[in-house]
């Protein structure tokens, strides 16, 4: 059985802040939940959309969770902050809150919704 391998996050990375990609836009349902737009570029998209009619843009909705989490990725709240208001808006979830956000940042970033720059001092 393979071992599953595991980022070791620094310290640094909760120094980290977040800016949210500006090529990705988003808007807030009735629920106030985010709703990601992704617009499908590329050949493969092109031709599902062509002979699959898969739609032009997709709308990614995030849970009450993302949707925080995301609302909270202003350029200015460190990783360190985003944790605290996501501790502070979930408390009976607090325990697990730093593999969570950390798990979801990550997942933003590989999927290039995020990037991140280091704090300015």
């Amino acid at each position: 059985m393979a071992k599953r391998k595991t980022k070791k996050i620094s310290q640094n990375y909760m120094d980290k802040v977040m800016l949210c990609n500006p090529l990705y836009k988003w808007s807030e349902n009735e629920n106030g939940l985010v709703v990601i737009d992704v617009i499908n570029t590329g050949l493969h998209h092109k031709i599902a959309q062509k002979f699959f009619h898969k739609p032009e843009t997709s709308h990614i909705s995030l849970d009450k969770y993302g949707s925080v989490l995301w609302k909270s990725i202003n350029g200015k709240n460190s990783v360190y902050d985003i944790l605290n208001i996501m501790s502070d808006t979930f408390p009976d979830e607090k325990e697990d809150m730093l593999k969570r956000v950390i798990a979801f940042m990550q997942t933003l970033q590989a999927n290039k919704y995020i990037f991140a720059r280091s704090q300015e001092k």
